[in-house]
């Protein structure tokens, strides 16, 4: 590989993209109807798991200013507070739930493009082809460096969120205050009714920790990734739930339960045919931008991990440009095979099954972050007033995780842990030649 050379760094505005881009992916656009068989009472589901996206966000940031000089973020703080081997795992399993993640997220970009064009719906080969040809044109552009991969970043979630702002607008028209009546028409008790639509909407807030993960691409560090961190949260969690109220207030519960495109409903509503089409073109898009911040931070993660010693060499070469390209190419090899494995027939049932798993690698590095933060900070901290302020902090952000990965179910859980397992022997392979 040649010598690395300076490259630019992510300002404010791109590193929010980062965390908006990854947060919003295809899967908010159907977020409405999963909600409707509840009623008006999944936004206080919205507004719970809000508060758990930010105590999260809280601590990622704060942790983001007490270590600012090292990429990895979840990785790197989790070996800051609880060592190299709850590192590994967290490192492990999140780069695992990326590239298992990515291959989900292209699907959903063929399935948007597949509405302007049919043929991508009716052809495996053509929509397998697309897949592959988005995957590997996004590897390519954020091998040119990552100021070029925060480029497309800002673009695309700008692009993304025009569609959902319109509806939001569009809502104060043509909103019925109605369709909230009942409140709850689960026909569960309100508490169990709040549970359930703050684990559906938890998957939400994936990504919240995404500009810490390239710190040192990022400019004054220090500064920017908090205010990335906390800014993007808000932007996401307020799209989140005024979309979310729009489209029910636009559309009876009834018929949007059984809406397989409530936004586009909810658009046509206000613009006709042409406003769903609008709304295909946002949620290809959305995915199309959250794969390509998700490319980003494979290749961050696992350099960070490499340069510890705990992942193998290769994935800390880096290019002319200053990106870890081969990080990056395996991790876009492994979201192939996975692209592959959803379009043969087979080896489908296996796919979704892999899918499931990510959810719980993605919680565990929430979870070791929590515990890390308050033990960094409690070996360092005397004031009896902050020591109080960082276990209140901590200790909520852990038992939100702690929640959220039971939310995941026994099953994510029971094979998650397996998936984590397996890669213990390569920890030790790593630690035994470091000796």
């Amino acid at each position: 590989m040649s010598q690395s050379k300076p490259a630019k760094k992510l300002g404010f505005w791109m590193s929010t993209s980062l965390v908006i881009g990854n947060m919003i992916g295809a899967g908010i656009f159907l977020m409405p109807s999963a909600l409707a068989s509840y009623g008006g009472i999944s936004i206080l589901g919205w507004l719970f798991s809000a508060a758990g996206g930010f105590l999260l966000a809280k601590v990622f940031s704060n942790l983001s200013t007490m270590i600012s000089d090292k990429t990895g973020g979840p990785y790197i703080y989790s070996r800051e507070g609880l060592g190299d081997f709850a590192a590994f795992l967290v490192a492990w399993g999140y780069w695992i739930s990326i590239w298992l993640a990515n291959a989900a997220i292209t699907i959903a970009f063929v399935g948007a493009i597949a509405v302007f064009f049919p043929v991508f719906a009716e052809n495996k080969i053509y929509a397998v082809c697309l897949g592959l040809l988005t995957i590997w044109g996004l590897t390519w552009i954020n091998s040119l460096g990552i100021h070029e991969s925060g480029k497309v970043q800002l673009a695309t979630t700008i692009i993304k969120l025009i569609p959902l702002v319109l509806i939001i607008i569009g809502g104060f028209f043509y909103f019925d205050s109605d369709n909230f009546i009942p409140f709850n028409v689960s026909g569960k008790s309100t508490f169990e009714a709040i549970s359930i639509t703050a684990a559906l909407t938890l998957y939400a807030f994936m990504g919240v920790e995404s500009a810490t993960i390239p710190s040192e691409n990022i400019e004054t560090p220090a500064t920017t990734i908090p205010r990335a961190t906390l800014w993007g949260t808000l932007i996401t969690t307020l799209v989140y739930i005024l979309s979310t109220v729009a489209v029910m207030g636009m559309i009876p519960l009834e018929e949007l339960s059984r809406s397989a495109a409530p936004f586009s409903d909810a658009m046509a509503i206000v613009n006709g045919e042409w406003g769903r089409n609008l709304v295909a073109l946002g949620v290809a898009i959305a995915a199309f931008g959250a794969l390509n911040g998700w490319i980003l931070v494979q290749g961050q993660i696992a350099m960070a991990t490499a340069r510890d010693g705990l992942f193998p060499k290769i994935f800390k070469k880096k290019n002319r440009k200053g990106v870890p390209i081969c990080g990056i190419i395996i991790g876009s090899i492994l979201t192939s095979i996975m692209l592959l494995m959803n379009y043969t027939d087979g080896l489908v049932d296996q796919f979704k099954f892999l899918i499931l798993l990510t959810a719980f690698c993605v919680l565990i590095p929430y979870l070791f972050s929590a515990a890390s933060y308050m033990l960094i900070r409690l070996r360092n901290e005397k004031r009896l007033t902050s020591l109080v302020a960082v276990i209140a902090l901590g200790g909520l952000a852990f038992l939100y995780s702690l929640w959220a990965i039971y939310g995941a179910g026994k099953e994510a859980v029971l094979w998650g842990a397996v998936l984590l397992l397996v890669g213990v022997p390569l920890y030790l392979w790593q630690k035994y030649k470091q000796r």
